[in-house]
Order: structure tokens, then C-alpha cells, then sequence
């Protein structure tokens, strides 16, 4: 691909990096952002700013947040005692959508995959693991994607917390083996978190 403007060559490269979007994509977002008013890509560009510069990650939960303490662990109607864990905030954002859970999360920041060089020490299972020892948590609902890196990662925690008193359970298979838990719809997700079973029960089962 041929560009008359080394400026324009340098923005098509760089978001032609973004995941799902080819070079000619990324000419076709280019041209329209050059065809929009100034002061638009200009608000474009800040949000990116802000983003990089001023998000953090909840201290408790270790979701994306704007503040140290996110808006759903400082939620006093949250049940305080039950913590689902997840992968990420798409996880979190796909299961509050659903309106079925009022308990808190946890998010690991991704799934034990030796393959891909990510082992328990590069998620937030530790931090996890102390809040099971402080003795306030009563269930613990693995909600990562039934593929063989979140059923490994389940069951390392498992390993991890079997022996305090807290209750373990999984979300039912309503989800297909394999899915995302982002792709599923809302109404399979829901019924999935409130039907969810004993995690030793999906031991016996794999």
C-alpha cells in the first residue's frame, strides 16, 4: 500500500496494530477522522490521553476503575461475601449486564496458559487467596471460560483454598465448552450464574 504522506502512513500503521483491524480498515478510520472537524479527533486523542495516563485498578477487585476503590466494591448492597472471579472487565461488564448477581468480583487478569508464558504468578491469585484467609468470604464462583486454560486456572485456586471454609462453586454449562463468557448472551449468562453448581461437582464430571 502506497501513501502520499508519511503522517498519514505513520496513523494507518498504528491502528492497523489494534486487534480486528487491517491496514485498509485502518486507512478507512484515518480518512474519515481527517474528514470530521478538528476539535473531534482532538477529543479522540484526549480520551486515549486519559485513558493510559489516569485509569487504575481497584485495590480490592483489581477492576478497571477511574477511583483506588471501584463503584461495585464500595456498593454497601453488594453481597460483600461472595466473590465471582473472572478474567477480565468484559467478564464483569457481561455479567453485570445480566442483572442476576449482587455479590463482588475478582478480576485475575487473564488465565494460567503455559504456552503463552502466563503462570499463577502473573495473575492476582494471591491476592485472592488472602482474602479467602481473612476469613469473610463464603463463596468463591469460578466464572472463567470453560476452555482448558480456565478450567486449569479453576483448579489451581481450588487447590489453593480447599482447605478454609469457604464454599466453591462454578457457573452451570449453559455456556458451551469453549465460549468466551463476553459472547454469551445475557439471558444464557444470568441462568448460568444463578443455577451454578458445586465446583467439585464439575471435578467429577471432567
Amino acid at each position: 500500500m502506497e501513501f502520499s504522506s508519511k503522517l498519514l502512513e505513520n496513523a494507518v500503521n498504528e491502528i492497523s496494530q489494534l486487534p480486528g483491524i487491517g491496514k485498509r480498515t485502518a486507512l478507512r478510520l484515518v480518512l474519515h477522522l481527517l474528514r470530521q472537524p478538528e476539535s473531534q479527533t482532538l477529543h479522540l486523542t484526549n480520551a486515549l490521553q486519559d485513558l493510559r495516563t489516569e485509569i487504575k485498578h481497584c485495590k480490592n477487585c483489581h477492576n478497571i476503575s477511574d477511583v483506588e476503590i471501584c463503584d461495585i466494591c464500595r456498593n454497601v448492597n453488594r453481597q460483600q461475601e461472595i466473590i465471582c472471579v473472572v478474567e477480565d472487565i468484559r467478564d464483569v461488564m457481561a455479567i453485570e449486564s445480566t442483572a442476576q448477581y449482587k455479590g463482588l468480583y475478582h478480576v485475575l487478569g487473564g488465565k494460567i496458559s503455559p504456552l503463552d508464558g502466563i503462570g499463577p504468578h502473573n495473575l492476582t491469585i494471591n491476592s485472592l487467596v488472602e482474602k479467602v484467609k481473612a476469613g469473610k468470604v463464603k463463596e468463591i464462583i469460578f466464572a472463567l471460560s470453560s476452555t482448558m486454560e480456565g478450567d486449569t486456572t479453576n483448579f489451581y485456586i481450588y487447590k489453593q483454598i480447599e482447605k478454609y471454609d469457604v464454599k466453591t462453586s462454578t457457573i452451570a454449562r449453559g455456556i458451551s465448552v469453549g465460549d468466551e463468557l463476553e459472547y454469551a448472551d445475557e439471558v444464557t449468562l444470568g441462568r448460568s450464574i444463578l443455577n451454578r453448581v458445586p465446583f467439585e461437582n464439575s471435578l467429577k464430571s471432567s
